[in-house]
């Protein structure tokens, strides 16, 4: 199982950026999936999160500004960042709960590779 993030770059504040993760590989059924980030000499936080079925979970700070979708034909989820601020910066992963496997009702943790979002004040 992959998942491949993109869609990072430099923005100055107030713009907008969209980050998309795609998951590839042996996917019997997709839970969770969700944006954490990490910002320098912090440790990685819960950016937003969103379960097959039900109600999405929006860290404080980006409530009103971030929403998450997903596309669980294209098994992939999306994170639209409005009115970005320089405290956004930060290394953002895209996190997946995937059940690979039909024989087994084990879910695992899965995490994209990293991509780097810089808001310049």
């Amino acid at each position: 199982v992959q998942l491949q993030a993109s869609g990072g770059g430099l923005v100055q504040a107030g713009g907008s950026l969209r980050l998309s993760c795609a998951a590839s590989g042996r996917i019997f059924s997709i839970n969770v999936m969700g944006w954490y980030r990490q910002a320098p000499g912090k440790e990685r936080e819960l950016v937003a999160a969103m379960p097959s079925g039900g109600s999405t979970n929006y860290a404080d700070s980006v409530k009103g500004r971030f929403t998450i979708s997903r596309d669980n034909a294209k098994k992939t989820v999306y994170l639209q960042m409005d009115s970005l601020k320089p405290e956004d910066t930060a290394v953002y992963y895209c996190n997946a709960r995937i059940r690979p496997y039909t024989y087994s009702r084990v879910y695992h943790d899965y995490w994209g590779q990293g991509t780097l979002v810089t808001v310049s004040s």
